[in-house]
């Protein structure tokens, strides 16, 4: 705090006399530099500056589960645009509760879990599902405009709208520079120009084994994935060339059973071949619940995030969930894990109702359920690993 006040207030003595000195020398300046924008342009500058005792830099990465938004205009149910209207159609109004967690970070990871697209089209195979997602593609500021760096297009929604509204979707993320990973296309972050961070995605709910091949029409996959015989082996070579080619390896997994707090077999056995194939971090989502956290051969695996703006539901039975957040310690080229904790939320800022603003709780009885659920022995009795000791802050 004192290091903000004392770079603002130079800066600002700086300005002063600069100003003082154009108008001696009859200089005219043009651009004005409102107070109260300098004060943000300082913060903007401070917050990336984390280090450790050692000098070395403190990379923050954050991550969230599922972020549905829109409506579905083939079944005609949309909870979510008479919402938007109260907030006079501005977008950002899911975000105002963690826009500051998200910017004060440097990566910022959410599955995204829908379409950004203007099509009708609903391919034969999807007409039965109970949901569809999709919201025109400028809707994609709630992205850029709130500290979201980074998405994974790995999930049973981004084909809602078929290969035109994945197009377009990629296309809008493309345009507001917000990073995406998706089965088939490894996402990359870089930080400070000194370590690259490459994100993988993958949808697993029905692919594992030789199944995942019966899905190639959707164009998930390049051709040398599916030269393989398993899914889980074409996986774990991803991860290994990855691994050989950046820094931090960031795996995001959508797999597992909705609703369920513990994880599957498949889940434990997947997250374990990710880790021992070179993954730094592993991702899990789609239960819409939250599951345990694993640390297998030192490597954390986030079995599921659960929920982060569920726009599916105006009143889901459980509106608990959490941001997972990591930080990695950065010197030169050399990158290793710190430490973790946990943000627990409630997926809206109401507690008897849906209003797709995510809340952050503070320390109180919702926190001491959130912490409960995830170190609960049935949930993780098959995890011989996970974390019963789940931090709130960092060390």
């Amino acid at each position: 705090m004192l290091r903000r006040f004392l770079v603002f207030f130079f800066t600002f003595i700086f300005l002063l006399t600069s100003f003082a000195l154009a108008e001696d020398l009859h200089f005219s300046v043009e651009d004005e530099v409102d107070i109260n924008d300098l004060g943000m342009i300082v913060e903007e500058e401070t917050v990336r500056e984390k280090k450790d005792s050692d000098g070395a830099y403190l990379m923050t990465v954050t991550c969230t589960g599922d972020f549905t938004i829109g409506g579905d205009n083939y079944h005609h149910k949309d909870l979510f645009t008479p919402e938007l209207k109260k907030h006079d159609d501005d977008i950002n109004f899911v975000m105002q509760n963690v826009r500051n967690l998200f910017l004060d970070d440097d990566l910022t990871i959410l599955n995204f879990e829908g379409t950004l697209t203007d099509t009708k089209f609903v391919p034969n195979k999807k007409k039965e599902n109970e949901f569809l997602f999709n919201i025109t593609p400028s809707a994609v500021s709630v992205l850029s405009d709130n500290g979201v760096e980074a998405v994974s297009l790995a999930n049973n929604h981004v084909f809602d709208h078929g290969t035109e509204g994945f197009t377009d979707t990629k296309l809008a993320l493309d345009g507001a520079g917000v990073i995406y990973s998706t089965s088939a296309q490894p996402g990359i972050y870089s930080y400070k120009d000194q370590i690259q961070v490459a994100m993988l995605s993958y949808l697993c709910i029905d692919r594992y084994g030789s199944s995942f091949k019966r899905h190639h029409e959707e164009e998930e996959f390049t051709e040398e994935f599916l030269q393989y015989d398993t899914f889980e082996e074409a996986v774990q070579a991803d991860i290994r060339k990855a691994q050989d080619a950046y820094d931090v390896v960031i795996v995001s997994f959508h797999w597992g059973n909705e609703k369920s707090y513990s994880p599957t077999d498949n889940q434990i056995r997947l997250g374990h071949l990710a880790v021992d194939a070179g993954a730094d971090l592993v991702i899990g989502h789609h239960p819409h619940r939250i599951q345990p956290i694993e640390c297998y051969k030192g490597k954390y695996i986030c079995y599921s995030l659960g929920n982060f703006c569920f726009a599916g539901h105006n009143k889901p039975s459980d509106m608990s969930s959490i941001i997972f957040q990591a930080r990695f310690r950065v010197k030169e080229t050399s990158v290793t894990f710190k430490d973790f904790r946990i943000v627990p939320i409630r997926i809206s800022s109401k507690k008897d109702q849906n209003d797709f603003i995510p809340f952050i709780f503070d320390n109180g009885h919702e926190t001491d359920a959130i912490r409960t659920v995830l170190t609960d022995s049935n949930n993780t009795k098959n995890l011989p690993d996970a974390v019963t000791d789940i931090p709130l802050e960092f060390k």
